[in-house]
């Protein structure tokens, strides 16, 4: 039995390692297929900042990036990049084969924004080559190429290169000022976003939505909503197709008054005047109800 006992001791040893051993194994397998499941898209957003993650809930940038079919190696066009929340997205998913485009308001609009100093100006001026030199630092060391240029002076050689154009909150302005400056701002805009499109490439529209009960006069731009048949009506007349729309980036809570403007919303919060308690209840409405339209350049196009 003393013989017995310890062989038999071994043997249960053996059977709980090779359990574990087992285990473990499975439990690499999984790890090794969630790997595998996460996405390009995914594993860019995955890396951000916190101060990034924070506003996925609002802009919903995978689902909405998707929608458009925006992917890896492509030429994209982004309108208005502003401080570059989707620039650095974008460089990064794009990746060394893609090439992203930026295009600013032409430098003929901002002075008919009221509080553009001249400073301000100045910096518009020189903001293709402040932009391009920012996306190095952005897209990392496998960030996609960059180029940017106004609207109304797009580079003839840009003509028919880019996959997609990504309109994030960009029409609002032109709209608003299209009657009131040097040129039609808003058929400009489109203008360059059809000229530089492939055949059959996509035009995505994410815009502030105003509701049907509002006058067109409050829905100008202004504010910063516009009307949904009013965009798709202007963007067909440019040349494109409606293709389809996407609701994942509407917010039922964010109904205006009479005298909102869209900015009172975060994460501007412009109206709050320094009091918390209203600006809390803006932060509960959340960012702003948005239509999201997908348009194309017709195949056959010359």
């Amino acid at each position: 039995m003393r013989f017995i006992l310890p062989f038999f001791t071994l043997f249960i040893l053996a059977a709980c390692g090779s359990s574990t051993d087992s285990e473990s194994t499975s439990d690499a397998t999984v790890s090794a297929e969630q790997a595998v499941e996460v996405s390009p898209l995914q594993a860019v957003l995955d890396a951000q900042p916190d101060e990034v993650k924070a506003r996925y809930q609002y802009r919903n940038p995978e689902e909405t990036l998707t929608f458009f079919g925006i992917e890896p190696g492509m030429t994209v066009l982004e309108g208005l990049p502003g401080r570059g929340w989707y620039t650095r997205l974008l460089l990064q998913y794009l990746g060394p084969d893609g090439t992203l485009l930026a295009a600013n308001y032409n430098l003929e609009l901002y002075p008919l924004f009221s509080f553009f100093t001249d400073e301000m100006l100045a910096q518009q001026a020189a903001w293709a080559g402040n932009w391009q030199e920012d996306t190095v630092e952005w897209g990392g060391d496998n960030g996609a190429s960059s180029v940017a240029f106004h609207f109304g002076d797009m580079p003839e050689e840009l003509a028919g290169t880019a996959d997609v154009v990504f309109f994030p909150r960009v029409l609002h302005n032109a709209a608003r000022f299209q009657n009131e400056g040097k040129a039609d701002y808003l058929n400009e805009i489109l203008a360059d976003a059809y000229a530089v499109l492939k055949p059959g490439g996509v035009l995505g529209v994410v815009q502030h939505e105003a509701r049907e009960d509002k006058s067109d006069e409050w829905a100008n731009g202004s504010r910063g909503y516009l009307k949904k048949q009013f965009v798709i009506d202007r963007v067909v007349a440019a040349g494109f197709e409606f293709v389809a729309e996407s609701d994942v980036n509407e917010n039922p809570n964010d109904q205006p008054g009479d005298d909102d403007i869209v900015w009172r919303l975060p994460p501007s919060l412009a109206t709050s005047g320094g009091d918390e308690a209203l600006s809390d209840s803006y932060k509960a409405i959340g960012e702003s109800n948005r239509m999201t339209l997908k348009f194309m350049k017709p195949a056959d196009s010359g």
